[in-house]
């Protein structure tokens, strides 16, 4: 999965795709580099990040992913905890939410997933840290009450992937236990997406600046493949394609 974001305060690639010229560059760049998803985000969600209006959010996103569809460039994923944005980018085109709020931020997201037959990836994401929680059963329990949720609003159990969310609401030791722990979450039988890309787990587990991140994520991902991952979120797809397949030709395996 090759991230397109188009905001203008992303913490690694803010500013960089803001016109949809460039924007539709970089997703063909992303499919010829081996990307098979492209995730467009119209606001940022990293820590401190000022939140967006469901206007600005549609003017940065919704043509864009119209625009990708009709590129024919492969699936696309809207970037979104907002319904009336996932539902707008599923009549553009768009066949996956990937909602960092797990579906528990806007109470009419899984409506919205269910009417449009979207699939949705759902985000391990308390909303808080809090050092007190035992993080495994925590995160186990926060996906327990998203299959209910998704029953209930008749999600289909196969349009669900599961994300643990490095990065959300976690401190840094949760943030490791969790990837320690990819077991509780491939235990329902979902597949598995992670990303890691440039985040400050690695940042200030090696003391790297953003810039100098791409070697602890491609570490920290081919791990995360070893341990069961299906999907990988990443900024640098070549890097990502290029190590994914040595690895399978070193370790005899096949990633799909």
């Amino acid at each position: 999965m090759g991230i397109l974001n188009v905001t203008p305060d992303s913490f690694s690639d803010g500013g960089q795709f803001q016109n949809n010229t460039l924007a539709l560059e970089h997703a063909k760049r992303i499919v010829e580099e081996g990307g098979e998803i492209i995730d467009v985000g119209g606001e940022s969600t990293r820590p401190g990040a000022e939140p967006v209006d469901e206007v600005e959010e549609r003017r940065r996103t919704i043509d864009l992913v119209s625009q990708l569809t009709t590129s024919a460039l492969g699936p696309i994923s809207i970037d979104t905890y907002k319904s009336a944005i996932a539902r707008e980018a599923a009549d553009a085109g768009a066949v996956l939410v990937n909602d960092i709020s797990g579906m528990t931020k806007d109470p009419e997201m899984a409506n919205a997933v269910a009417s449009s037959e979207s699939a949705v990836v759902v985000t391990y994401n308390r909303g808080d840290a809090s050092e007190s929680i035992e993080i495994a059963d925590d995160m186990n329990a926060f996906f327990q009450r998203a299959f209910l949720i998704a029953e209930k609003n008749g999600i289909p159990r196969e349009h669900i992937w599961l994300d643990p969310g490095v990065g959300f609401a976690k401190t840094l030791e949760q943030n490791v236990e969790v990837l320690n722990r990819l077991d509780v979450v491939l235990d329902f039988g979902r597949p598995v997406l992670v990303g890691l890309s440039r985040k400050s787990l690695i940042g200030l587990t090696l003391d790297r600046v953003l810039d100098d991140r791409l070697p602890g994520t491609l570490g920290a991902h081919l791990a995360s493949l070893e341990a069961g991952a299906r999907i990988l979120r990443v900024h640098d797809v070549q890097e990502h394609a290029d190590a994914i397949k040595m690895h399978a030709l070193v370790r005899g395996i096949t990633h799909g």
